[in-house]
Parts: C-alpha cells; structure tokens; sequence
C-alpha cells in the first residue's frame, strides 16, 4: 500500500462524506476522505485518550500532534473554546479537513497547519496526540523532541501508545532524555503517557 497516512499528498480519490462521531459528549458530523489516518471513525487509541486524559484548562494554547481529521483538536476546541488549538499534520488531505470540521462546528480557535507553518517561537500549555507510531522509531523521536521542548514551564503533554506497539520503551526513551515520564492510565492494552519538561531547578541539580 503506497497511500500512507503520512504522506503530504494521498494519492487515492479525495471523496468526502460525512459520519456522526462522539466528540465532547454529543455526537456530531464529521467530515473524512480516503488517504487519511483513521478515516471511518475514531481510532481507539485517540478514543481511549479523549475519554481518560484529564480535561484541558478553560484557555491557553494546545496542540494536537499528528491531527488527522481532527478528533483530538475539535474535542480541545469544544471543550475549551477560550483556547488557542493548533493541529498539525503532514497530510494535506487531513488538514483540510480538519479547517473544514472546525468552520463547520464553529471553532475559530482551531488552527490546521503544518509543522514549518506553526510559528517558531509558539509555545503550548499542553499537548494531547495519538503519535504516528508506524512512522518508524527514528522519526518518531525526532517529532516528539522537535515538539515536546515547546510545552511551556507548566506544560504537560499526553500520549497516547498501544502497549504492542511499544509504548514502555517510548516512556522509558522519553524518561531518559530528558522528558519526565509517567503512566497516567492504562485502558484497553493502551498506555496514556504524561510528559512534563524538566524544572529549571531540576536542570540545575536542585529540587524545590
């Protein structure tokens, strides 16, 4: 199969269509295509995550990490709608849609983009993504430290990982540079990691 999720520009017919999933407690029409990740309903893993991590704060700036069509950025979008979101992805197809959903639910603070189009100096109070496991080890880890150095002093992110899939050896990568890293839950053989930046004071070798 050469039409990965991951790729920019899927190469299958761009046919959209509507499905009615749960986000943020009611159900809501959605709109997907082919090419990208998840396409007929909300993956497990995003779903485990949407109903375990604890809920965001009222406002700030959040990101989505690897949006797709947008079930973690809309349901941060509703349920925090004083909050800046940022979805980002690398399918063009999905951050398409993802604007389309968040026009469509009336969400003008849930921003699609691409990872060069996120402002440089952006940084984010929390973090949730289900994180392209597939994509390799290597990549992964560069997308995860490219991202996670953006959380503010305060920040947290949330991960979700699929215990098979290699989540104990991702908490475990994480932990040890530089990322403090607990297991927040475990549901339905899926791990929700939370990582939080290290403390100036832990940096310095001193704790408060």
């Amino acid at each position: 199969m050469s039409d990965h999720y991951f790729t920019a520009q899927p190469a299958s017919a761009d046919e959209r269509r509507t499905i009615n999933v749960p986000l943020a407690g009611r159900t809501r029409a959605i709109q997907v295509a082919p090419g990208i990740f998840s396409p007929d309903r909300i993956d497990q893993g995003t779903s485990v995550l949407l109903q375990h991590a604890p809920p965001p704060p009222a406002s700030g700036t959040f990101l989505d990490l690897g949006c797709g069509w947008g079930p973690i950025a809309l349901t941060l979008g509703l349920l925090s709608p004083d909050a800046q979101v940022w979805g980002v992805d690398v399918n063009e197809r999905a951050l398409d849609l993802l604007t389309h959903n968040a026009t469509a639910l009336g969400l003008a603070g849930v921003h699609a983009a691409t990872a060069d189009q996120v402002p440089a100096d952006q940084r984010f109070d929390l973090i949730w993504s289900n994180p392209p496991i597939r994509v390799g080890k290597q990549v992964l880890h560069d997308l995860l430290t490219a991202w996670l150095p953006r959380l503010t002093d305060d920040g947290v992110a949330y991960l979700v990982v699929q215990r098979n899939l290699g989540s104990d050896s991702l908490q475990k990568w994480l932990s040890e540079n530089g990322y403090p890293t607990t297991r927040f839950t475990s549901v339905k053989g899926f791990r929700i990691l939370r990582v939080t930046p290290v403390r100036p004071e832990d940096a310095n070798g001193t704790r408060g």
